[in-house]
């Protein structure tokens, strides 16, 4: 399964075609389809940190997954999410995307949009890891052992 070809805008209107335009060799997306979703996200952003600190090679995105809507609305949901992000570099990893939802969730197999999901994928949209929900110290655990496998006994 890869990660379908999107267009997008982050917060500080750059455009973007997911996922080539991703800057990392690996990327973490938290996909968000609710407003409700950003306490979820949020349980991520910490470890997602210290993952980019660990590794050079990887580079995390928030992406609010929006049903496709008229220009006013979209300036409206994104002019709204800039103003309560202060902080430059969230903005430019958020990236923002007004498509058609079922078949964004259906081309990476998610069932419903109830809940957050987080992928691991390439640059060119292979999804190495994923999660769904909140994050709770299995997952962290899985992600880093995914990101730092054990060296092998010799």
């Amino acid at each position: 399964m890869h990660f379908p070809t999107v267009a997008g805008s982050n917060l500080e209107r750059r455009s973007f075609t997911l996922p080539g335009d991703l800057e990392g060799e690996k990327n973490l997306v938290i996909l968000a389809f609710w407003r409700n979703h950003q306490t979820l996200v949020d349980t991520w952003m910490p470890l997602a940190r210290r993952l980019q600190a660990r590794h050079s090679d990887l580079v995390a995105y928030e992406l609010p997954v929006i049903e496709s809507r008229g220009r006013l609305s979209q300036w409206f949901i994104d002019s709204g999410m800039r103003s309560g992000i202060p902080d430059r570099t969230i903005r430019e990893h958020t990236i923002t995307l007004y498509i058609d939802k079922v078949e964004f969730l259906a081309s990476l197999g998610i069932e419903d949009d109830s809940t957050i999901h987080t992928l691991l994928i390439d640059r060119a949209g292979g999804i190495l890891w994923r999660s769904s929900g909140s994050l709770d110290p299995a997952k962290e655990e899985a992600l880093s052992d995914f990101l730092e496998p054990c060296p092998t006994a010799a």
